[in-house]
């Protein structure tokens, strides 16, 4: 359509006004070369009840334009996912003058300013707004538990490599508060903790767990580096711990050396918050893991072992994701893209291994291992449809692609699968190599041959696709680069580990023990590889199996299941009608019209097992069994 005469004056006014208005200046990239200084950051972490950070932070300056960054690309979220949405209230001052700054028009996490004449500082003073409530993300601070992460309530210079800029930082605390994390303490006063001098790099990975009800626990007595797990609860009841329990989590510990025969950390600090008010957390560090629970953790021990390999998952990534990297996660700062094409060695491996060492540790048994495996194996027999149009290879994209945000046929668009597809391919080579060399070789050797070099040292030590396969070829001579390149870029579901184990994928109408497990931790109806739905106690409909059943008699996540038969829903009512092998008819709510739809299918319920297969050597038991 051709524009009239106002509409290209206005057009001319509104450019024009632009480009006296707009800022944009380049954004100096990463040099390494030593910043000239050290950064001094105050966190007031005690606002509990208006959940926000007050930051004071105070960086050597030189006369002329600045740059400083808002990390954006954050390790361990593998995404530009810096929370720029809760900052705010930046003021920047020099010599005691407000000095005026402006967000760069193209890059939101970049602000400029000009340092005036005489200078040799500026003091920036802002918040971090942290979510008042789960709708506007993850809770960070509780009435009892505080969570600071680095990257929130920092700025940084632009132009330098993030390991190259010195900070000393300080938190000041609720009164009468502990705390746990990696960092060092130089000294304290009254409530507030100054830590020693940091680079900026392992600041950021370096967060901080404080509570009201804390506990602090030796994993490693005596050990060639300490090790400790630090604990932050709801209530102090939370905080015991059996000896048993407290021996299980030594061997976690035990194993990894055992596996790996080097560590890359001077020290290591476990931070576990036993919460149902802090928002949940898995994340990795070199030197600690951000770690969340149910308050029953310990003290309801049988009934939470589903996800307690969520502290080996994490720990196996101070190997495999922290000093190991892939090259091109392996940044200069926080503010220069990260190519993930490489998770499902950062992400899958570490998802084998935190199962394993689970196993082997005792944070569950073999026949609780096992039965995870099974619902893992049947995601990718039966239960990944997007299989068809989309690769392994290219969900490591997904961080990036949806971060993480809830999806409307999750089977179907596949999210983060490298994750546990991940798992499969890494039991597909363990068994290969256990067949090439006749069961005198496993994964662990290449486990020791890639992540046990340069003990002691936590320099980041990074690796490309050929590295892998020359580390694999080094274990056991083979065609590793087109084995894992069909595994990774195929269609078909990477599960041939598990017969090569010497196990059997089946189905019956018997839930697992992992299937109850996880129907009762998430309050959730699994009827997944039956119907194809997957749905809460209460009948909202979160997936539906793309081509299933119920898929194609017109079900969409979004739904609420009101009444089945004619009766009102109860997840056991909806397992009653499926058991009965006979077409049935739910009543279905969808945003405020109701409908009944008729669900032709006959088969029963169907949940995945593993059976063993006396044919073939049993592999996958002696994967999970203890290291002596």
């Amino acid at each position: 359509m051709k524009a009239t005469p106002l509409a290209s004056a206005l057009l001319v006014a509104l450019v024009g006004l632009g480009a006296t208005t707009a800022s944009h200046a380049d954004v100096a990239p990463p040099q390494d070369t030593a910043f000239n200084g050290t950064i001094k950051v105050v966190v007031d972490a005690t606002d509990l009840d208006r959940r926000i950070f007050r930051v004071k932070e105070t960086i050597p300056a030189q006369p002329g334009p600045m740059t400083v960054l808002f990390p954006e690309w954050l390790p361990g979220h593998h995404s530009p996912s810096g929370p720029i949405d809760q900052f705010a209230g930046l003021v920047v001052k020099a010599n005691g003058q407000k000095v005026e700054w402006t967000r760069d028009v193209y890059n939101v996490y970049a602000f400029h300013f000009d340092v005036p004449a005489g200078a040799s500082s500026v003091e920036l003073e802002f918040q971090q707004l942290t979510p008042q409530s789960t709708r506007q993300g993850r809770v960070q601070m509780t009435p009892e538990i505080v969570n600071v992460q680095w990257n929130g309530v920092t700025l940084y210079p632009a132009g330098y490599y993030a390991n190259r800029i010195n900070v000393d930082a300080s938190v000041k605390l609720p009164t009468g508060w502990q705390f746990g994390s990696a960092l060092e303490v130089a000294s304290k006063d009254g409530d507030t903790v100054n830590f020693k001098t940091i680079n900026y790099d392992d600041l950021v990975d370096s967060p901080i767990f404080a509570g009201k009800y804390f506990k602090r626990v030796d994993l490693d007595p005596n050990g060639r580096s300490p090790v400790h797990l630090n604990i932050v609860a709801d209530d102090p009841q939370s905080l015991e711990i059996k000896p048993e329990q407290l021996e299980i989590h030594r061997n976690i510990v035990k194993q990894m050396d055992r596996l790996y025969g080097a560590r890359h950390f001077d020290h290591y600090d476990y931070l576990l918050a036993l919460t149902e008010k802090l928002g949940g957390i898995g994340l990795e560090h070199h030197r600690s893991s951000e770690n969340s629970g149910s308050p029953g953790y310990f003290t309801e021990w049988e009934k939470n072992w589903l996800g307690r390999d969520l502290l080996s998952h994490e720990f196996n990534h101070s190997w495999d994701g922290k000093f190991r990297r892939g090259a091109d996660l392996a940044t200069p700062n926080f503010n220069v893209p990260m190519g993930d094409t490489l998770l499902w060695v950062y992400e899958g491996q570490t998802q084998f291994y935190g199962q394993v060492i689970a196993a082997r540790s005792g944070l569950m048994t073999q026949d609780q291992s096992k039965d995870v495996w099974a619902m893992v194996a049947a995601s990718y027999d039966r239960g990944r449809p997007g299989l068809a149009w989309r690769n392994v290879q290219d969900t490591t994209n997904d961080p990036t692609i949806a971060q993480r945000r809830p999806l409307s046929y999750r089977n179907y668009q596949m999210s983060e699968d490298y994750y546990s597809a991940g798992q499969m391919i890494w039991l597909d080579v363990d068994t290969r190599i256990r067949e090439l060399t006749k069961n005198h070789k496993s994964l662990d050797d290449f486990a020791k041959a890639f992540y046990g070099i340069d003990d002691g040292s936590y320099k980041v030590a990074p690796y490309t696709f050929d590295d892998v396969v020359k580390t694999l070829n080094g274990v056991v001579a083979y065609d590793w680069a087109p084995y894992l390149r069909e595994r990774l870029d195929g269609h078909k579901g990477p599960i041939d580990g598990i017969a090569r184990s010497g196990w059997k994928l089946v189905y019956n109408d018997k839930p697992s023990e992992a299937v109850k497990a996880a129907e009762m931790r998430r309050k959730s109806v699994d009827l997944t590889y039956s119907v194809g739905l997957s749905l809460s106690a209460k009948g909202e409909i979160g997936d539906v199996l793309w081509d299933s059943p119920a898929f194609n008699a017109g079900i969409s996540p979004g739904m609420t299941i009101t009444a089945v038969n004619g009766k009102e829903f109860s997840g056991e009512a909806i397992k009653d009608a499926v058991k009965a092998k006979q077409p049935f008819d739910l009543l279905v709510k969808n945003f405020d019209s109701y409908k009944t739809i008729r669900i032709n299918y006959t088969g029963g319920l169907v949940y995945p097992h593993l059976e063993r297969d006396t044919s073939r050597a049993d592999w996958l038991s002696e994967l999970l069994k203890a290291k002596k």
